[in-house]
């Protein structure tokens, strides 16, 4: 019985270390801004309501404008497929914004595949290799960076983050933990199954983001 007991304790230590150590290391990237050149700005899809953004992807889309102008990228991908009952395809949705708030047409190019990150950034990979690009700046949330920038790496991409801090997602403390919490949960589940946790990451839900 003392043997079990060490076994179970042992087991819960463990599990609290990699859960902690996951969550500060999302907090940790979340972070860190990294405005490198790179040949595009990629931005996941959040949600849209008949061609409009939601304020989180509007902020998304404003950050990558940014980005842009002051030459960090000279190409921006809208990344994003059509959720059910939708006209419009989330990278549409972005294209459009940008479009329509100065970025020329030419330099926004549209993905319009994915229903979540990982799905998004499959598609967003075989274009940006199509291209001929090799780098690519991802923006997103300041929580879903960690694993925005896992799965790109697993999907062939030299990637890294450049979050936005503006939007309701980082307005108040009590949001950042929540986003913060169910980020960790997502990134862990992605890591044991390379699978997207449906109903646990902030990004499968359609009210918030991709």
């Amino acid at each position: 019985m003392r043997f079990v007991r060490r076994l179970v304790l042992g087991a819960l230590l463990i599990g609290a270390l990699v859960v902690g150590g996951t969550g500060i290391r999302v907090w940790q990237v979340a972070r860190v801004d990294d405005r490198s050149p790179a040949d595009v700005a990629v931005v996941l899809g959040a949600a849209q309501y008949d061609g409009k953004p939601s304020k989180i992807f509007e902020a998304r889309l404003l950050h990558a404008k940014e980005l842009f102008e002051q030459g960090v990228a000279g190409h921006i991908v809208t990344g994003g497929g059509r959720q059910a009952g939708d006209n419009y395809t989330e990278a549409d949705a972005g294209a459009r914004w940008l479009t329509a708030h100065g970025v020329p047409r030419d330099r926004v190019v549209e993905v319009d595949e994915g229903t979540d990150t990982l799905g998004t950034l499959r598609a967003v990979a075989e274009e940006v290799r199509a291209r001929g690009w090799r780098s690519a700046v991802i923006v997103s949330d300041p929580w879903h960076s960690q694993r925005a920038r896992t799965m790109a790496a697993d999907v062939g991409l030299d990637a890294w983050t450049s979050p936005t801090h503006s939007g309701p997602i980082v307005q108040t403390r009590e949001t950042q933990l929540r986003y913060i919490v169910r980020e960790t949960a997502a990134l862990l589940y992605y890591r044991a199954t390379r699978a997207t946790a449906e109903g646990i990451s902030i990004t499968e839900d359609v009210t918030a983001d991709r």
